[in-house]
């Protein structure tokens, strides 16, 4: 499938990911650099990740993380890179991926976010 040059859906550049580090103040895990260059692929998941290039309405991860941060609760170490009606899953400086809930925090992680995606949207459990 070609994506458009102009999509905010095809995989970020190099640039544009040292960019958006820069945006939120981050420096993104290797892993989560692969992944969006990897097109943030969660399988047939019903979940959407976050995007970093304009124009990707409720996936814009700016958005994603200023909610998490400011109004919901989210460590500021942990950058929420899907949401899920309030929830979010989050890549913490060392590569983990965290589960965190709206309703409160939970014990829910993964070691990386290949475990994650290989458990939440490909085994959907």
């Amino acid at each position: 499938m070609n994506i458009p040059a102009d999509s905010p859906f095809r995989p970020p550049t190099d640039v544009e990911i040292a960019a958006a580090e820069q945006r939120l103040g981050v420096t993104f895990h290797p892993d989560y650099r692969a992944f969006l260059r990897g097109g943030g692929d969660v399988a047939s998941a019903t979940l959407e990740p976050a995007v970093i290039l304009p124009g990707s309405g409720h996936l814009d991860l700016f958005e994603i993380a200023d909610a998490a941060w400011k109004l919901m609760g989210v460590p500021r170490h942990l950058l929420p890179f899907v949401e899920d009606n309030g929830d979010y899953y989050c890549i913490a400086p060392s590569g983990e991926v965290v589960y965190w809930s709206h309703n409160g925090t939970t014990d829910e992680k993964w070691p990386t976010i290949a475990a994650w995606r290989q458990q939440v949207c490909v085994e959907r459990r």
